[in-house]
């Protein structure tokens, strides 16, 4: 409970939040007022207070435009894949790192698959674009072995994978710090007594390591459910073009076109909106979820 006492001891570390509390007020909380726009006619030059009221027919015109059906598929398409591979090479990863004996060798190691991390995905986009163009050196490799030139950014059936593997390239690195740390607090004297009984570091591993790892996996897979129709918005921008809009094509890079390209205002909040709705239904869930399977609560 809050005192007067505690809160004068305390004052510091409330005055530590303050400059947070505002960037979410001024950035976050304050441009919900633009919500409105999904319920009317917005017209720029009229504003908010005197654009047309049209009540729920943005809604109704989404509901009626076929591509965004297929926005949909290709948004929840791309973030399950992200979450299901992303976790398992994560998870490979932290088992393979934990394994390694040489501690100057691990570190290094570490310190390659971290750095994608800290780099912004115009950086790593316009690396991965040199990387996969016509003359780039996959193509050059695969050239090597016959194989023709492969346009990976330009084909709608490798652009899904292209993206799943290139945000496995970024994430990978920093997910297997938390995966690292559920490993270290196993207790050893289950890999003592494992040893005596005869297993080796593959029984070690199935039975010990990942059972061990259980909660942080159950707790972060149930987490990541509330951010399923965030597919990416910034590398997906940044790698995409109209040809593969057909696989590549999320709801947030819809939304942009819409509303700051075509300057359909309305339109793109009301799908941004339906978005967010769906959003916070989905991270209620996953907390729950958490709380109920992982022990995990933030209240």
């Amino acid at each position: 409970m809050l005192t007067r006492n505690s809160f004068k001891r305390e004052f510091p570390m409330h005055l530590m939040l303050l400059p947070g509390v505002i960037f979410t007020l001024i950035f976050a909380y304050g441009p919900m007022f633009g919500v409105i726009m999904a319920f009317q006619k917005y017209v720029p030059a009229m504003g908010f207070l005197k654009s047309v009221w049209v009540g729920l027919d943005n809604f109704r015109y989404v509901l009626s435009i076929p591509d965004i059906y297929l926005v949909i598929r290709n948004t929840l398409s791309i973030a399950i894949m992200k979450i299901v591979f992303g976790t398992l090479a994560t998870i490979i990863t932290a088992l393979l790192l934990n394994e390694v004996v040489s501690k100057r060798f691990r570190r290094s190691v570490q310190t390659i698959i971290y750095m994608p991390s800290f780099l912004s995905w115009v950086i790593l986009g316009g690396i991965l674009r040199d990387i996969l163009s016509i003359d780039g050196v996959v193509n050059n490799a695969l050239n090597r072995f016959g194989i023709a030139p492969i346009l990976f950014l330009g084909n709608n059936t490798l652009f899904p994978f292209v993206l799943v593997l290139s945000d496995m390239w970024q994430n990978v690195g920093m997910g297997t710090i938390i995966y690292l740390a559920a490993i270290a607090n196993i207790n050893p004297t289950l890999y003592e007594a494992a040893i005596v009984d005869g297993a080796n570091r593959w029984k070690q591993a199935l039975y010990i390591t990942l059972p061990g790892m259980k909660p942080i996996i159950i707790l972060l897979l149930t987490l990541s459910l509330g951010g399923i129709l965030n597919a990416g918005f910034e590398q997906i921008l940044v790698l995409y073009n109209p040809v593969v809009y057909s696989s590549g094509d999320v709801i947030d890079t819809w939304v942009y076109r819409a509303g700051l390209v075509d300057a359909q205002y309305s339109l793109a909040s009301a799908v941004g909106l339906f978005k967010s709705v769906v959003s916070l239904v989905l991270i209620s869930t996953s907390y729950y979820l958490a709380h109920k399977y992982g022990d995990y609560r933030i209240f």
